[in-house]
């Protein structure tokens, strides 16, 4: 049976005002034989299920949830969650909440009843086309296509990621469905390792919390940012929680005592209320604590005060606010209205802060019913009224709002970036910013960020009115670009066509907009000068009879005092240095002497030689002389100096005992040909997996970051260990060693051509003398 707590209250639509204790029809019997292997949990859960449809759902296909509901239960029905419950009932838990807290429509449910049966089974999407329509199949697609974004951590792959989320506004019930997915998932998250529960808690608390907070999902916001806190910071999440139930009955008492002369002076209105104290979730709070740097016990706004008027007219709304504040002192400055201008997600509500009994300061929120179902459930709102239009009346969420609410979320995925770390941030930042209102000289209302500037709303008119602005007058008054703006201020923006971006602007512009489009704008500027510049070095160049390898042309360039390549070219390009003077400089280095000195790499090489003969734990001092271990007297010819892993031969000498070389080493070779008898079959000793050392000599650029990027691309080939590095740098060129232990030859092959890859490297050879 269905817990009574589930349908306490069901979510009301225009024109009906159901009691609070209603409860779902009766389940119809239905004569279809259950499928192998259910029992009476399956029926028990299809009746809750079809239950929750009917008391929620503005239309509802019985028959094709009940289908969905057997193919799901067919397809996971040997699979096994993390805790040992039968893999279906995660579906059918999801599709319960979209039914009941999302409440969209029957389609969102089957997708996600489905949600899951292409990932884990042998399920095509073609299949689901073909048993449930085009609809619900590209529902699970999408779905499944986030999955698989997560799952292989591509969300770090930024442009993956926002053509992901670009194609996923078409149908919004995709992340809907993928929302109450997660939910569950986090639900239920105890089952898992420590490690995987704080992997998935990140990602919820920096993806998909900020999310549903676009997305206006108010309730589901909430709930994921506190389940993300329990397992990111257990011990302060049971602090807080248990701080919070210590002073449940004592907030109880102060929410009744401050209710108690609203409920008759608000009975005057002569419209149905509901008041409430609404408890602040335990993430908002313990950010509280953070951010002013206050204990629990100095943190006063613990809840709200929601006040729901069952009504569409929003006059009501102000004829609340003021009974509110003729029982208690407002505080001016805490008033906020946006029933007048609506939060960008739709959200509507008046808010203010009161003086309330013992002079504690009381966040009161004011609403209708349909406004609180915006507030909650966010844009599954605003899809039922585009579904289901109602009159044109004040405080309902008309049709054309939806497509101004899709193209607003769609806005942050076609702003292209330069690079996943940039995309990731400017993403968060749209989606938690606190915005104000601004108004240009025609009275046209701007919406943009807390803390906007000048620049940030000249951008939200148009690029190139970003692009050429000198300054702004903001209410009549001239201000300089980085200026803060404030909610009501009137902006006219002043351009120049002379005037072009400049870096600088990035530091304090605040929408992601601008600083994708400043950015933009100063790297093509850069590319035009770095194109022109090269061109203008390579015609004096040629003029000059010059001609420079990249080794000797990056020297030159740091000779020069520039830290890269492309640092040069752009300086000619922009002419801040003349191409005659970088070739006037060149023939001045080449006067004093082009050639490098290379002190200590003889007495270097010996030395390596030596340790990966027999000063390493992977080398061994004897040899295989024909299969066998003999430790008979032998030494190493200098002519090739063979080390482990070289394919040796060994020659029997008068007086040396057994020389080693290299089968390549041009004194052996021509005695290979002709069967020399004095050769015998030598080779390495070894022992199963074992390693042997060898060095990697490298040259490049001597640019910032460039050891990191060389030991990273060693350490992470083919499981690399790195035993020494020794790099020695001089006019901007690096000379560099790395030893390291390697396999086989095979092994070095693969290693040496990653780091041919790395930029400003120019040359990579295995260590010899």
């Amino acid at each position: 049976m269905l817990k009574p707590s589930l349908f306490g209250r069901v979510l009301l639509r225009p024109g009906k005002t159901p009691a609070l204790n209603d409860t779902p029809a009766p389940v119809p019997e239905t004569s279809e034989p259950l499928p192998d292997g259910a029992d009476a949990l399956y029926v028990a859960k299809l009746d809750d299920l079809l239950a929750a449809c009917r008391a929620h759902l503005p239309r509802f296909d019985e028959g094709l949830v009940r289908r969905a509901y057997r193919f799901s239960f067919e397809k996971h029905r040997d699979l096994k969650r993390a805790s040992g419950e039968p893999y279906y009932l995660h579906p059918v838990e999801v599709a319960r909440i979209v039914a009941t807290e999302i409440a969209l429509d029957d389609i969102s449910v089957v997708g996600a009843l489905l949600h899951d049966v292409v990932e884990d089974t042998d399920t095509t999407i073609d299949d689901i086309r073909v048993d449930f329509g085009p609809v619900v199949a590209n529902i699970v697609d999408g779905a499944t296509k986030i999955t698989d974004i997560f799952k292989s951590r591509e969300v770090k792959q930024a442009e993956s990621f926002r053509k992901m989320l670009l194609s996923m506004t078409n149908d919004l019930r995709v992340i809907l469905v993928k929302f109450a997915d997660r939910l569950h998932n986090m639900r239920t998250l105890e089952h898992l390792s420590p490690e995987k529960q704080y992997k998935i808690a990140i990602e919820t608390r920096d993806i998909y919390a900020p999310f549903a907070h676009r997305f206006g999902l108010g309730k589901i916001k909430w709930e994921l940012e506190d389940l993300s806190f329990k397992y990111i910071d257990p011990p302060a999440y049971v602090a807080l929680a248990k701080q919070v139930k210590e002073r449940r009955e004592t907030r109880e008492q102060y929410v009744t005592r401050f209710i108690a002369p609203l409920s008759a002076r608000l009975k005057e209105l002569n419209v149905p209320v509901e008041i409430s104290g609404r408890p602040k979730h335990l993430y908002s709070i313990y950010n509280k604590m953070k951010s002013r740097g206050k204990p629990f016990e100095e943190i006063y706004d613990l809840f709200a005060i929601r006040i729901i008027l069952d009504t569409d007219a929003t006059s009501a709304c102000f004829a609340a606010y003021g009974v509110v504040t003729e029982v208690y002192l407002p505080v001016s400055e805490r008033f906020k209205d946006y029933i007048s201008v609506p939060k960008k997600n739709g959200y509507q509500s008046i808010h203010t802060t009161v003086i309330g009994p013992n002079g504690r300061m009381v966040e009161v929120q004011i609403r209708t019913r349909s406004m609180h179902e915006v507030a909650e459930r966010g844009v599954a709102a605003h899809w039922r009224y585009k579904e289901n239009p109602p009159e044109q009346t004040p405080g309902k969420v008309r049709a054309g709002e939806m497509e101004a609410w899709v193209n607003w979320v769609r806005d942050i995925f076609e702003q292209p970036t330069d690079s996943p770390t940039q995309f990731m941030e400017g993403f968060r930042l749209n989606l938690y910013q606190d915005e104000i209102y601004l108004f240009t000289p025609k009275g046209e209302l701007k919406i943009l960020p807390k803390e906007a500037t000048p620049v940030d709303f000249a951008y939200e008119i148009h690029t190139e009115v970003g692009h050429h602005c000198i300054g702004a007058k903001v209410n009549g008054k001239i201000v300089p670009l980085p200026h803060r703006l404030k909610s009501g201020d009137q902006v006219e923006i002043i351009t120049s066509k002379h005037q072009t971006p400049n870096a600088d602007w990035e530091k304090f512009v605040v929408t992601h907009k601008a600083k994708v489009r400043i950015r933009q704008w100063i790297n093509e500027a850069k590319r035009i000068q770095v194109d022109s510049g090269r061109e203008l070095w390579a015609k004096k160049a040629k003029k000059a009879r010059i001609i420079l390898k990249d080794d000797e042309l990056v020297k030159l360039a740091h000779h020069l005092r520039f830290d890269s390549l492309t640092s040069f070219y752009q300086a000619i390009g922009s002419a801040r240095l003349e191409a005659d003077e970088a070739v006037r400089a060149y023939r001045e280095k080449l006067a004093l002497g082009r050639d490098r000195a290379e002190d200590g790499r003889e007495a270097s090489f010996g030395q390596f030689v030596q340790t990966a003969r027999g000063q390493e734990p992977s080398a061994v001092p004897t040899l295989l002389i024909d299969g066998r271990k003999e430790a008979l007297l032998h030494t190493y010819a200098r002519c090739c100096n063979p080390i482990p892993g070289d394919d040796v031969v060994g020659f029997v000498s008068l007086g040396e005992g057994i020389k080693i070389h290299r089968k390549s080493c041009k004194n052996i070779t021509n005695r290979l040909v002709s069967n020399e008898p004095r050769l015998i079959e030598v080779d390495w000793p070894r022992q199963g997996q074992e390693a042997f050392i060898v060095g990697v000599k490298l040259t490049g650029e001597d640019r910032q970051g460039m050891l990191n990027d060389i030991t990273h691309t060693i350490s992470r080939s083919l499981n690399t260990n790195i035993r020494s590095v020794n790099f020695v740098t001089k006019d901007g060129i690096f000379d560099g060693t790395v030893i390291v232990h390697v396999r086989d030859t095979s092994h070095l092959g693969q290693l040496l051509e990653r780091l041919k890859r790395i930029g400003g490297v120019f040359n990579v050879e295995r260590f010899e003398e």
